[in-house]
């Protein structure tokens, strides 16, 4: 856990220093944790002004890192407590593995599960509120394995703070409390469950959200709206399972999670708890969360690996195998631990460095352990914005200026306000919930009355006008 922790936390500063991490997430977080550490309500710039974080998902749980910020008021704070949680998954791993073979293969496990891909690509979005479910999810699989049903519920719950469709997780988890025959703790599971979505999504977003309702209904293929894909599930399921494997991308997601794992986890009750997250992306509309650069695949690689052992258990007993050494459960994090180890060394040379499974192969191999020019162009735009200025910033620099600045992405911030500009010309557009093209954001600049302070300068352009600070910026940052 140490040796994992030390690589994750230097792959993150070095992305940091290096100007990899974005404004969506990391300066998102920071800006709402920010927030609740001042004892603010999280509103957020980089998403729009007078943005409430709650109006886009619900996570009420990220407040809990506040004090964080009265130790360390920097970005990166949020990168340790990433690193923390992640790696502190291993525990209840350890746990289980060890109840069902040995010391041994417990930890093996546990050093399969921080080497994995899953966890490397977590590292590589720098912060996102699903790593509070990473260890939960562990811990709820501890909490059934020692029949302590109610355990489990309690931790379940916490779900819950984590996001607003983890209600569907928790109904999963009480499908297994149902197969492991906890029938009363099931059911009040389940009816948490429900009461969690329909709070979540029903009544908190929408009262937060600035259009008055959930924005992120992205199932068409299902039906336009939760009761008309319920009914379709239900009732025409044979037509909802091509929708599975439509695309590449699914397979290779599928196949990424389970063809190393043996496709063991298919055999385990288990499995059952990863099936809300992983069917919500095969169904979603939307290409990028098919990919294996996801962030919930952390959480889905908890559950299939001790899935994984489940059946490898389940075998070893049938088999007649006495004591606890069994090799194929010694076989099977040893393959996982080597191919985490040299899949960087074989899919550098097939895969883009931001669209990649194994993104540690940059730090120990000591690529990018310097800055690049971009990267110092980058550093001199930042250092030339004061603070409290209103800056609408390339979502590269944003995370940089978020402690100091009213920061929004290009667009997003009142014409009004923004007296300083960073704008991206490398990029195709430059983030926001309304995309700009580097052309129009640089005509719009000009309408402006915005003049260059630096040109072109690896692609950035800073700009700026001779109006004073907003006091709702300045007063933002105090």
């Amino acid at each position: 856990m140490t040796v994992f922790a030390g690589l994750y936390l230097s792959h993150s500063f070095l992305r940091f220093r290096n100007f990899e991490a974005r404004g969506y997430d990391l300066g998102i977080f920071d800006q709402a944790v920010r927030r609740y550490a001042q004892f603010e309500a999280p509103i957020v710039p980089i998403k729009g002004e007078d943005f409430h974080l709650l109006g886009d998902h619900f996570h009420p749980i990220i407040a809990v890192l506040a004090p964080l910020y009265w130790i360390w008021d920097d970005p990166r704070v949020l990168n340790v407590a990433l690193v923390v949680l992640l790696v502190s998954a291993a525990v209840p791993v350890y746990f289980v593995v060890r109840g069902w073979f040995s010391h041994r293969i417990g930890l093996l496990a546990a050093g399969a599960l921080l080497a994995w891909w899953p966890f490397q690509v977590f590292i590589d979005w720098d912060f996102h509120e699903i790593a509070f479910a990473v260890p939960v999810i562990g811990w709820v699989i501890w909490a059934v394995e020692r029949r302590r049903p109610w355990t489990a519920v309690v931790l379940s719950s916490f779900l819950l703070l984590v996001r607003e469709d983890m209600g569907a997780t928790c109904l999963a988890i009480a499908a297994v409390l149902l197969i492991k025959r906890h029938w009363f703790p099931a059911g009040c599971l389940m009816l948490l469950g429900l009461t969690g979505l329909w709070v979540a999504v029903g009544v908190v977003i929408p009262h937060f959200a600035p259009d008055g309702e959930f924005a992120y209904w992205d199932y068409s293929a299902l039906g336009p709206s939760a009761g008309a894909a319920a009914v379709f599930l239900l009732t025409q399921p044979w037509n909802a399972l091509p929708i599975l494997v439509d695309h590449p991308l699914k397979i290779a997601l599928v196949a990424a999670h389970l063809v190393p794992l043996w496709f063991l986890p298919l055999a385990s009750p288990y499995t059952i708890i990863a099936l809300p997250m992983l069917l919500s992306r095969l169904f979603n509309d939307r290409l990028t969360v098919w990919g294996l650069v996801y962030h919930y695949d952390a959480t889905l690689s908890v559950i299939f690996l001790l899935a994984a052992f489940d059946t490898l258990r389940r075998i070893r007993g049938r088999s007649g195998t006495r004591g606890k050494t069994f090799r194929p459960a010694t076989i099977l994090p040893i393959s996982l631990i080597a191919l985490s180890l040299g899949g960087g060394l074989i899919l550098q040379f097939a895969t883009e460095r931001e669209h990649h499974i194994f993104p540690l192969h940059w730090t120990y191999t000591g690529q990018n352990w310097h800055m690049s020019e971009r990267a110092q162009a980058h550093q001199r735009a930042v250092d030339l914005i004061p603070a409290g200025a209103c800056v609408e910033a390339a979502d590269t620099a944003a995370p940089h200026l978020t402690h100091r600045s009213y920061v929004g992405l290009a667009g997003t911030l009142d014409e009004d306000r923004a007296n300083w500009l960073i704008i991206d010309t490398w990029v195709d557009e430059l983030g926001g919930t309304d995309p700009k093209t580097p052309d129009q954001a640089l005509a719009r600049a000009e309408r402006l009355d915005f003049e260059a302070v630096t040109a072109d300068d690896e692609g950035l352009w800073l700009l700026h006008r001779d109006i004073p600070n907003h006091r709702t910026c300045t007063e933002y940052v105090d």
